[in-house]
């Protein structure tokens, strides 16, 4: 049964998040801040201090194309490891964009319709996000601007043809048709492009046009709020309270939306499970981050997000997991992995693909490469419960297919893929740009 509210984990933290600082006064930012970029509505959830919020009726009547999900226990994965783990995964490959995404996308859109918004701007890593925020604004009648990274923009290009099919348009980022764009294509050419600068490209449109707004896909608290569907669904559907729930995470909202329910328990004192959120190697912002205010764009359009950094100058390199390339991590679950509240780990590129195809040729299902993230710290933690012996539940967050990225697969079978070790320099140099 798809829940009839979205849980706010704000009001049960032992301590309040840091809030958005104005870059200009360092002071708190505060709703006429935020108006021209989103919602009345979802700038009331960013900042609410209510546990449950209800879902709208339009929102849960698009919903229910696809949820709720299945939760799958991995009987044929744990036979293949011999181990005594039961692993159960969330399944969120159904929806019409192919992963979680629409959870979010779908209440944002409409949100801004209902405001009368004729335009929706935004970025997108892999695609996943695009996708659903283009399919959502073909359900509420709003045009939709994506500015996808040009690394993903060239190897994932049916992601660009299905945002088109929903009647999305679509640039590679960086791109000439903003000023921020242009400027770094003026010093770089050959660029990349990263989520940072994609956010810049899509919050430059979005702040110039009077009746455009833009939408974001992960990181801030109202997106990780529409997530938890998820997590409440899994509650009720399992069958037997999990020793460890294991999620990746780039912004951080699939790890969230999966967690936070069960954290709720956990912080009420009726579980004891334990929380994994797992980075890639290339990208590892909790692991190897600063906790410390910083934009959340490239260019220094959006507000100081307190949160786990590798610098918005970083950019990562081109791995196939586009959706985990951004520089920071949510300022909520930053602060709560300051208090302790979950473990972060990495994994690299190579691995989290040989995951991947075990996981498809045990449970049939292709996984992004995204998730496959967490089935690597999933295989490794069932494969340590079998020299131990212990039977460990765990349960993950399958957070979308991979039929769109069956290009990086056709690479790791081929053993092209490289694994990119991350230099310290290179973080340290992007650190020295923090804000001060």
């Amino acid at each position: 049964m798809i829940p009839s509210d979205w849980y706010n984990i704000v009001p049960d933290l032992p301590a309040p998040p840091p809030p958005p600082l104005h870059p200009a006064t360092r002071r708190p930012v505060g709703p006429d801040d935020l108006a021209p970029l989103f919602p009345v509505e979802l700038i009331g959830q960013e900042v609410s201090g209510e546990r449950y919020i209800p879902i709208p009726q339009e929102v849960l009547d698009v919903y229910r194309l696809w949820r709720p999900t299945p939760l799958i226990r991995a009987r044929r994965l744990e036979r293949a490891l011999g181990t005594p783990a039961r692993i159960y995964y969330k399944y969120e490959g159904g929806s019409p964009a192919g992963s979680h995404k629409p959870n979010t996308a779908v209440p944002q859109a409409f949100y801004n319709a209902r405001e009368g918004v004729r335009l929706l701007t935004t970025e997108t890593g892999a695609g996943q996000w695009g996708s659903a925020l283009a399919f959502a604004c073909s359900q509420f009648g709003l045009e939709c601007q994506i500015w996808m990274v040009r690394a993903s923009y060239d190897q994932k290009p049916y992601r660009r043809s299905l945002m088109q099919v929903y009647g999305a348009t679509v640039h590679a980022s960086p791109s000439p048709v903003t000023g921020a764009g242009s400027k770094i294509l003026a010093d770089d050419p050959e660029s990349p492009g990263s989520l940072g600068m994609a956010i810049s490209e899509a919050v430059e449109v979005a702040g110039a046009t009077s009746d455009a707004r833009y939408a974001l896909g992960s990181v801030l608290n109202h997106v990780l709020l529409h997530q938890t569907v998820i997590g409440e669904e899994a509650l009720a559907q399992l069958p037997e309270l999990p020793d460890l729930v294991i999620g990746c995470t780039g912004g951080g909202s699939n790890f969230a939306g999966l967690a936070f329910p069960f954290l709720r328990e956990k912080l009420a004192g009726r579980i004891r499970t334990v929380f994994r959120a797992v980075e890639p190697a290339a990208c590892p912002s909790f692991t190897r981050g600063a906790y410390a205010y910083d934009f959340g764009d490239t260019a220094g359009f959006t507000p100081l997000l307190k949160m786990h950094t590798l610098g918005h100058s970083f950019v990562p390199d081109p791995i196939h997991a586009g959706g985990l390339r951004y520089h920071g991590m949510s300022p909520l679950l930053s602060h709560m992995y300051e208090l302790g509240l979950f473990e972060a780990v990495t994994r690299a590129q190579n691995e989290c693909f040989e995951a991947g195809v075990l996981f498809a040729r045990t449970e049939g299902i292709v996984p992004a490469p995204e998730p496959t993230h967490a089935l690597a710290e999933t295989i490794a933690e069932a494969l340590r419960c079998k020299e131990s012996g212990e039977e460990r539940v765990i349960l993950t967050a399958l957070c979308g297919h991979g039929h769109f990225d069956l290009g990086a697969y056709d690479r790791f079978l081929a053993g092209e893929l490289q694994d990119y070790t991350l230099p310290q320099d290179r973080i340290d140099q992007a650190l020295t740009e923090l804000p001060s």
